[in-house]
């Protein structure tokens, strides 16, 4: 534990920041699971729709650098790939 003022409140920011970014890494990962759960099911409509909300969630976990700007990219692609291979 840190004794000194200024590393006791990097300490507090920093559990701040990791909870912040734990929200955003959680929230495009569920609206991931979200899409590949209606391609399983095979319902298009709603996979068409869960997958712009997905993107966007994947954009914005880019912009706020939970994530690297190529990883966005590869999974917005694979989640692109998926929708077009449903039948």
């Amino acid at each position: 534990m840190p004794n000194i003022k200024s590393a006791i409140k990097r300490v507090s920011i920093i559990e701040k920041k990791t909870a912040k970014n734990n929200m955003i890494k959680t929230g495009y990962k569920s609206a991931v699971k979200k899409f590949e759960q209606a391609v399983e099911a095979g319902n298009k409509q709603e996979a068409n729709e869960l997958l712009s909300l997905a993107t966007k969630k994947v954009d914005q976990a880019c912009t706020k650098g939970v994530i690297v700007k190529n990883t966005a990219a590869r999974k917005k692609s694979n989640m692109a790939k998926k929708l077009n291979s449903m039948k």
